[in-house]
């Protein structure tokens, strides 16, 4: 049986997810989110930039916002502990660290017992009402900072070009008009692209379909608005879903939780 429970933490550039997956897979997607998941049992295999990770208990998984990847259970299944990050918290944390650079993980499989203890440890108290507020506002910074030193990188801000905008402006755009239809012609307009030119690019670029990513980019978004509290037709609406039915149909296959259960 396949169970997830998203958890709130007092720190709202942070959300929590505890998770028994023994049959659910995800398909290739991203995540505007940094995700680090603690491996707590089982296994759980994935691909990402063309090769194939298998991460056991014990081990954590870093996955930065925008990078293209699947997972699925190894053989009986895996339980993971994930802390779910905005770039802006943990970018600020690197800066602090090392200066205004953009924050780059080398190894996305890491095994460092000390380390996965302590950031277990977090998970579990972040969302704790009786453990002290003084610790609850401390250890994150400590912790993620350990990350940070033994296995982040610095290097400059890099985002990838699609004719006059790039990414991330494109983001932005299509952020702004989630609830409307959505043209390839309107994308390439808004980019001076011929529409083959911007679909070559796009997935040079990200590794999806203009549609696709536009697809999982609205799922994303959903999940946040469900995680501050909007109701789930409510947000079916603002993110371009007319139906709810087929809205709580693609969410639960996409994350393997309902909307009702966020």
């Amino acid at each position: 049986m396949n169970t997830v429970n998203h958890r709130k933490s007092c720190i709202a550039d942070i959300n929590l997810i505890d998770a028994h997956y023994q049959s659910f897979a995800f398909k290739r997607h991203y995540h505007l989110n940094y995700h680090l998941g603690l491996i707590t049992e089982g296994e759980q295999e994935y691909h990402f930039n063309g090769a194939r990770y298998l991460a056991g208990a014990g081990q954590m998984v870093m996955m930065p916002p925008d990078e293209i990847h699947d997972g699925q259970p190894y053989q009986r299944g895996y339980k993971v502990k994930v802390f779910s990050i905005t770039p802006d918290w943990l970018d600020h944390q690197a800066n602090e660290l090392a200066g205004p650079q953009q924050i780059h993980f080398p190894r996305n499989l890491i095994t460092d017992p000390p380390l996965f203890r302590q950031l277990s440890q977090l998970h579990d108290q972040l969302s704790n009402p009786h453990f002290p507020q003084l610790a609850k506002e401390s250890m994150p910074l400590e912790f993620f900072s350990r990350l940070l030193s033994r296995y982040g990188q610095l290097r400059p801000n890099a985002v990838a070009a699609l004719g006059s905008q790039d990414l991330h402006q494109l983001r932005d755009y299509l952020m702004a008009h989630l609830d409307q239809k959505i043209s390839l012609e309107t994308l390439a307009r808004l980019c001076d692209l011929s529409p083959s030119q911007l679909l070559r690019q796009f997935k040079k670029a990200t590794g999806m379909t203009p549609y696709a990513w536009l697809a999982r980019l609205r799922l994303e978004h959903a999940m946040a608005l469900l995680k501050a509290g909007y109701s789930s037709t409510d947000v079916a609406y603002h993110v371009g879903f007319y139906d709810q039915a087929h809205f709580t149909r693609t969410f639960k296959q996409t994350f393997g939780v309902a909307p009702s259960e966020i």
